[in-house]
């Protein structure tokens, strides 16, 4: 029509309209010429009328395909299935990512300005413009972490201009105190770095650290695979991951403070991840790990040791560790055994047994372990239940560290659970007899982990001597063998040296447990009757070097072993006066009053008894102890002729002008313990400072608030005496 305008049709409307046309005139339907365009302005019509489809937010933001349904409204697919909140916005724009990496960009850049305005000055600052690896003040105050030992270059100290993309403004967030030089960062390209709260450690400190774990740790608890890649433990569980990595840090030269740095967030992830549930098995290897070197504590109290023990032997039942084969049992998803991972099943089963058992004997407590069919020793089962030889080698030790616990520990007729003496008497001589036919078991394997946790477990077994009748016929008899038992394990402790070297620094907590109450044997030996019948020279001196080890193992200053060798040393000289006795009369001064940590009991007992003997003698034990003691001092009251050598010193000081009744000790270098010369140690944590609590036990009563060592050994030489009572 004249005067009308129509708009252009395309190409497919104008094919579409060509094909309804032929199928209106195949129809029969071409009446008249005007029946077509009144079809056209009908179907516009309803094109108009009809609601336009439209996509969520969520999938528009992604250019993806939406089946949301508007009427009745019905999630789309996509946004079920990732728990997004499914809308439509009319509103609703989308967001590019390199507008908003540019605009994040340039907020980290004029916040680093205002940084910089602030602490030198706005007149100073557009005066004398920061040049590149220049640190203002402010800047340089924020390279020290709480704990003091990080000092490195971030890229703070870049000036803004040198910000070319988002990757550099991103990674000028990133808190660099693992040691890594942030200047180097544009240099270095795209690392992929492992970060964990505030802490960031870079691939090649990865590497070195998992090299360090492998080589010195463990040995001590051989369950890992050496040749999976740092990654793929990654992969499998952050925990596990994380936990490799502080427990190669525990002495790693390289950054004295990156274990305390980690034990925070380390521990957080910890009880985050147990939140989580499900969990991953992977998870009770990180739990093994954890129980086996424990983040260093100051106080009982704090350590939770023994309760992620027992999370760890629930969590690997729930999981169906213990019946490996059946695992479909324990899922409710389709469960497909693959050999490999059932041969991993098994060795982390037979590792959380064999951790469990050692920290329960550690701490004087019932074991929670189950063994069981799985970790039966039979030679007829299926072989991907078989075990390592040294791992089924320490597996028996743990069963026998049992069966002696619950022969002698677990009588519900007595109200501490002792048995009686002649049933005790019986069961000693069955249990003597198993471990004779251990260690023959074992001999051929000459492996000297294997043999110390053999020593530990006879140990383990002859410690209940302290619980005997002192009236029995074979009263001495039975500390004899305690005597024997225990300098075979110190002794086997302090030379332990594997093909790397000496390893004892990098032994489990358990063993350090386990010294500390060979320890408390010697010093109750010597100051009792039975002295007697032992070589004093050679027990005084066993004692000196036990003292001097056991500050060796410390992983950080004011921990649990730095404090209980002082208060060993502490004991040693507060009965120092007392000689041993000519008279050989037997009396009942070993006897016990803390009788319920089983084998533990004697170390419990041993440090109640000192404390009343120091309150008695009016003693200043709080000064008293702010200095390390060295045994050989002969200054019973001065502290400050008892300062222990520094933690980097070769060897034991003091050999000349001892104490007449205390031996002075060989030359004990630290390289014999395995402790890397020139290797700092930083303070505790914060968060492992004295808390207060309300839970009663002896130990955290007797040390925590008195033995308070906020020292470092090498600080200590020019401490004077004045006040000390």
């Amino acid at each position: 029509m004249a005067g009308v305008n129509h708009a252009p049709l395309s190409m497919s409307a104008a094919d579409g309209l060509q094909g309804r046309k032929r199928n209106v005139t195949i129809a029969g339907m071409d009446s008249s010429p005007g029946s077509i365009d009144d079809a056209e302005d009908n179907d516009r019509d309803d094109k108009r009328r009809q609601p336009v489809k439209r996509a969520c937010n969520e999938c528009r933001q992604q250019k993806l395909r939406c089946d949301v349904s508007q009427d009745p409204w019905s999630d789309c697919s996509r946004c079920r299935r990732l728990k997004l909140d499914c809308k439509i916005e009319s509103s609703f724009k989308r967001v590019g990512k390199r507008s908003r990496n540019a605009e994040m960009e340039r907020e980290i850049i004029e916040l680093r300005k205002q940084i910089a305005g602030a602490s030198s000055g706005a007149v100073m600052h557009q005066q004398q413009p920061i040049q590149a690896g220049q640190l203002t003040p402010k800047q340089e105050s924020n390279q020290v972490s709480p704990a003091g030992v990080y000092q490195t270059q971030t890229p703070s100290a870049i000036s803004t201009d040198q910000y070319m993309g988002s990757q550099e403004a991103v990674a000028s967030l990133l808190d660099l105190r693992s040691g890594y030089d942030g200047s180097n960062y544009m240099r270095n390209g795209n690392q992929q770095f492992k970060r964990i709260e505030d802490v960031m450690v870079v691939p090649e400190k990865v590497t070195e650290l998992f090299n360090l774990f492998f080589t010195y740790y463990h040995p001590f608890l051989p369950f890992l695979d050496r040749q999976q890649p740092p990654d793929d433990y990654y992969n499998n569980s952050p925990l596990l991951f994380w936990t490799m990595i502080s427990v190669g840090a525990r002495r790693y030269q390289g950054d004295s403070g990156l274990l305390n740095s980690l034990s925070g967030p380390v521990t957080r992830l910890v009880w985050s991840t147990l939140a989580d549930i499900p969990q991953s098995y992977h998870v009770v290897k990180a739990l093994c790990l954890l129980c086996t070197w424990p983040f260093p504590t100051s106080s009982t109290s704090t350590d939770p040791t023994f309760m992620l023990c027992g999370m760890m032997i629930q969590v690997a039942m729930q999981l169906g560790l213990h019946r490996p084969s059946h695992s479909q049992d324990f899922s409710k998803f389709c469960v497909e055994l693959i050999a490999e991972e059932l041969r991993d099943k098994v060795r982390t089963w037979a590792i959380c047994n064999i951790v469990a058992q050692r920290v329960s004997t550690g701490y004087g407590q019932p074991p929670s372990t189950l063994y069981d069919w799985t970790l039966s020793s039979s030679d007829s089962l299926d072989p991907n239940f078989k075990l390592s030889g040294d791992m089924k080698s320490r597996l028996e030790i743990e069963k026998f560290c049992d069966r002696i616990t619950r022969a002698l520990y677990t009588n519900r007729r007595d109200p501490v659970g002792l048995t009686s003496d002649q049933e005790r008497n019986t069961m000693l001589s069955f249990l003597s007899r198993d471990y004779d036919e251990l260690e023959e078991q074992f001999k051929p394997q000459n492996d000297c982990i294997t043999d110390l946790y053999l020593r530990a477990a006879n140990l383990h077994l002859h410690l209940s001597a302290f619980f005997d009748d002192p009236s029995a016929k074979d009263y001495r008899e039975r500390l004899l063998s305690l005597y024997v038992a225990t300098t075979s394990f110190l002794e086997v402790a302090m030379n332990l040296e594997t093909e790397v070297g000496p390893v004892l620094s990098y032994s489990p907590y358990y063993v350090y447990q386990m010294m500390v109450a060979a320890g408390c044997t010697l010093l109750k030996m010597s100051k009792s009757f039975f002295a007697a019948h032992i070589d004093m020279e050679y027990t005084k001196n066993l004692f000196n070097r036990t003292i001097w080890a056991i500050r060796g193992v410390s992983a950080s200053n004011n921990d649990l072993p730095e404090r209980l060798a002082e208060v060993l040393a502490q004991m040693w000289r507060l009965g120092s006066q007392r000689s041993a006795t000519s008279n050989s009369d037997v009396d009942d001064s070993l006897r016990l009053k803390v009788r319920c940590r089983m084998s533990m009991s004697l170390l419990f007992d041993s440090v109640w008894r000192w404390r009343e003997d120091a309150r008695t003698k009016g003693r200043n034990i709080e000064a008293y102890l702010k200095n390390p003691t060295n045994p050989d001092s002969a200054a019973d009251s001065s502290a400050a002729s008892s300062v222990g050598p520094p933690r980097t010193s070769s060897s034991t000081p003091g050999l000349a002008g001892g104490d007449p009744s205390l031996a002075p000790a060989p030359i004990l270098s630290q390289a014999a313990i395995g402790v890397q010369p020139n290797s700092g140690v930083g303070g505790l944590p914060s968060g492992f400072m004295e808390p207060n609590y309300e839970v009663f036990d002896p130990l955290n009563w007797l040390l925590d608030g008195l033995v308070d060592l906020p020292y470092s050994y090498s600080t200590m030489g020019g401490m004077e005496t004045s006040g000390i009572a």
